[in-house]
């Protein structure tokens, strides 16, 4: 389909495209929803290069894994679990290799701020805008990799607690209480924040 506009086509149609062997229809759906899976790689690992190395794991995987799209979900969401599922088992390895992992972690996402777009009506909103999301990931940093995770799941991704249950290998119990006490943390830091400014 050479000189085809792909950035007109609908994702279920070059996810079809695809299928049939049409790169340049799987680097459309690439191109339109890289962000979004980096950024989920992101927020679980907290580290850059880990996120980039995993989310690009996703589009190999998900590329092969292409003709097992039942199309039930969106592909973005389809995309979206199998590099959440990826960042979860990177997480669980590097836990079993280090004890201080989540120090480790943390350490080297020190100082680093995530490119994400932000749009601003004027200055100052996107300065308090970009205050917020800066004590945002600081207070996801003080949260454990188990407790970020449940939270990012539900919260962002809209994960029920069974589906969270499954993804993260734990039972509905253990993600109401990781839930609750990420939730409660999470306010109290927050909290902190809004004291001070």
């Amino acid at each position: 389909m050479s000189g085809t506009d792909y950035s007109t086509i609908d994702d279920r149609e070059l996810v079809s495209l695809a299928r049939s062997g049409d790169l340049a229809a799987f680097e459309e759906l690439v191109a339109r929803h890289r962000d979004k899976i980096f950024a989920r790689a992101l927020s679980l690992t907290r580290n850059e290069d880990e996120a980039l190395e995993l989310s690009q794991t996703a589009w190999v995987k998900g590329w092969q894994r292409l003709q097992q799209f039942q199309g039930e979900a969106g592909f973005a969401t389809w995309m979206t679990r199998i590099v959440i599922n990826l960042s979860l088992d990177h997480l669980r390895r590097q836990k079993r290799q280090r004890t201080d992992s989540l120090e480790a972690l943390t350490e080297a996402h020190e100082g680093r701020e995530p490119d994400l777009p932000v749009i601003t009506e004027n200055p100052t909103a996107g300065l308090e805008r970009r205050e917020l999301r800066r004590v945002i990931d600081a207070a996801l940093d003080q949260l454990s990799v188990d407790h970020r995770t449940v939270l990012i799941l539900h919260e962002f991704e809209e994960m029920d607690y069974k589906d969270i249950a499954k993804t993260m290998g734990c039972s509905l119990g253990t993600v109401m209480s990781r839930l609750f006490y990420a939730r409660r943390k999470m306010a109290s830091l927050l909290a902190a924040w809004q004291k001070e400014s």
